[in-house]
């Protein structure tokens, strides 16, 4: 209803006499303009009739080139990365440190110091903001929100200011560089820290975990670093992490039950007294004072002198009371301490106790190592009860591809079945959507040139781009009918459907890729989660542009040309 309205009140005749019989030039700059547009176009138009015209004369070649293309386009596959979700710039990035098993925190802590001397070297430091770093563990509710697993881990938190010059994923592979070549006896797993990553990796620290569930829990830990060192090796592999160890120095107590009855104590006093003495009684034993005047509860808790207990005489010299004792009795009377060694945590899944292999990829192709590892995996000889699973954002991906494969399909199928029911015909709606493999090789080369991964935006730009590269076929097919039914022949219609319909497809494909160029380019902060769809967009539209004003009149004519033929054989007979 606008567009007609404005049409008639803006657009004037841009025709004047020169009162030679010729047009006058405009003196405008917009006029002008205009007049050296028109004149580029219609030589432009004339080489496409030209073109056309040879097409058309060997249309069987037109077809057989066209879909050779589209068959050879496919070699690109194997180069394009496939990931689940496009990397963003977070601003930040994590580094999990993991020191030799057993390295006490007064020796992690220079480890740790000359990590973070490495990132002030390696940052920049106009982009650097903050440095934090965690080191160690406490035995106590804290312990809860700490991914540290002992003594000997830390984590150090980077944040960069905003704006900065150089992106995240850069200065992680600096610090990596430097890490490995500096301090090869540390191991250091980076993460990216980003809300996203969180979010598409549900909740893990790695895009792909590959998880060792087994009652064994040493046999499943020396799989995991067995697995570990194979995984390294893969190209494309950047960090590899086994969280878990089983070999972390410990002190069993062995608790005399016998003797501790005869002194009055039971499992739980002893145990009750060593806690208080080693962290406080808020474990076992949470109390609360609530201030009457500011009404705040505080937590109060009995514990040692922190330099009480310093050696093993001392430990084994903890006093115990209980209800029923008057007197205390030293720790050595009822137990004795042994030396071993045991898992630093314990992780489990559905109640099955795992170890995890984290495994990060060096750039977004996700697709290309999970096959690899999975490949590993299949080789693995698993023990009795053991089982071995893949989890992480990699099943999100092979499930979203999945839904878009069916999804692209019945996109095709409900746009064919409109058609048909638009055209009355069951013909031509498959020559209209001749266009989408046209546009699927456009995206194919677009995203293999730009070394874009196909990934859930992309494919998203893919269904969106076969919504529109059918208009383009529909503006030459339904033009074409109706040029036939005024009396021309099939070949006459075509030359002269596709040159009057070439204005309108470059013009609606041409607005489409300048509005989608700023997004393709990911000028803004963010935008590169939605560079991919525009990517996509861009080389869909553009391929299949060009090939869809050669390949659909070709089809057309090898369709209705033989039928115009007996028609007309049929009509000769019948007049004779």
């Amino acid at each position: 209803s606008v567009v007609p309205l404005f049409c008639a009140h803006f657009i004037k005749g841009h025709s004047h006499d020169d009162g030679h019989g010729g047009e006058a030039e405009p003196k405008s700059f917009g006029g002008r303009f205009n007049a050296w547009f028109n004149r580029q176009f219609n030589a432009g138009l004339d080489r496409y009739s030209a073109v056309l015209g040879k097409s058309l004369m060997r249309p069987v070649a037109t077809v057989i080139g066209i879909g050779g293309a589209f068959l050879l386009s496919f070699g690109a596959v194997p180069f394009i990365g496939v990931s689940y979700f496009p990397r963003t710039d977070p601003g930040q990035f994590l580094i999990n440190v993991k020191a030799a098993t057993g390295t006490r925190l007064e020796s992690t802590e220079p480890i740790v110091a000359q990590v973070e001397d490495i990132i002030r070297q390696e940052v920049e430091p106009q982009d650097l903001d903050i440095v934090v770093s965690n080191i160690g563990t406490t035995p106590d509710f804290t312990a809860i929100y700490n991914s540290n697993t002992g003594q000997h881990n830390a984590f150090v938190q980077v944040g960069l200011k905003e704006g900065h010059h150089v992106g995240s994923y850069e200065y992680m592979d600096r610090v990596r560089r430097r890490l490995r070549k500096d301090m090869p006896q540390v191991v250091a797993y980076f993460q990216s820290g980003g809300l996203v990553d969180a979010v598409v990796n549900l909740g893990l620290p790695a895009p792909l975990d590959v998880q060792i569930s087994s009652r064994d829990l040493r046999g499943a830990n020396a799989m995991a670093n067995s697995l570990a060192r194979e995984i390294r090796q893969i190209k494309g592999v950047s960090d590899v992490l086994v969280p878990q160890e089983v070999d972390y120095p410990a002190l069993r107590l062995k608790v005399d039950r016998e003797r501790a009855a005869q002194l009055s104590l039971t499992q739980k006093e002893v145990m009750e007294n060593v806690i208080t003495a080693l962290t406080s009684n808020g474990m076992i034993a949470p109390s609360f004072w609530s201030d009457p005047k500011s009404q705040n509860d505080y937590l109060l808790t009995v514990q040692y002198k922190e330099d009480q207990i310093k050696d093993m005489a001392d430990l084994n010299a903890i006093p115990l009371r209980g209800k029923d004792r008057a007197n205390p009795t030293r720790l050595d009377s009822v137990g004795t301490l042994v030396h071993e060694t045991s898992p630093t945590e314990v992780d489990h899944y559905q109640l099955r106790p795992v170890m995890d292999v984290f495994v990060s990829t060096a750039g977004e192709d996700l697709g290309r190592v999970s096959a690899e590892v999975n490949k590993l995996i299949a080789k693995l000889k698993l023990p009795q009860n053991t089982i071995v699973t893949v989890r992480g954002s990699v099943q999100g991906m092979n499930s979203a591809f999945t839904s878009f494969g069916f999804g692209l399909i019945l996109s095709v199928v409900l746009v064919y079945l409109i058609l048909v029911a638009q055209f009355k015909s069951f013909v031509d709606p498959l020559i209209i959507l001749l266009a989408v493999p046209g546009g699927v090789m456009g995206v194919m080369l677009t995203l293999w040139i730009t070394g874009t991964t196909l990934n859930i935006m992309s494919l998203m730009g893919v269904v969106m781009m076969v919504g529109v590269v059918t208009s383009d076929s529909i503006l030459i097919v339904e033009f074409v009918r109706q040029l036939r039914a005024d009396g021309m022949s099939v070949r006459e219609a075509l030359a002269n459907g596709c040159r009057v319909r070439m204005r309108p497809i470059l013009m609606t494909t041409l607005a489409t890729l300048i509005g989608l160029m700023p997004m393709a380019m990911a000028l803004g902060a963010g935008s590169e989660a939605y560079a991919p769809l525009a990517r996509a967009i861009i080389g869909g539209l553009a391929v299949s542009a060009l090939l869809t004003m050669l390949i659909v009149p070709a089809v057309y004519l090898l369709v209705y040309e033989r039928q115009e033929k007996r028609a007309r054989l049929l009509e000769e007979t019948s007049g004779a």
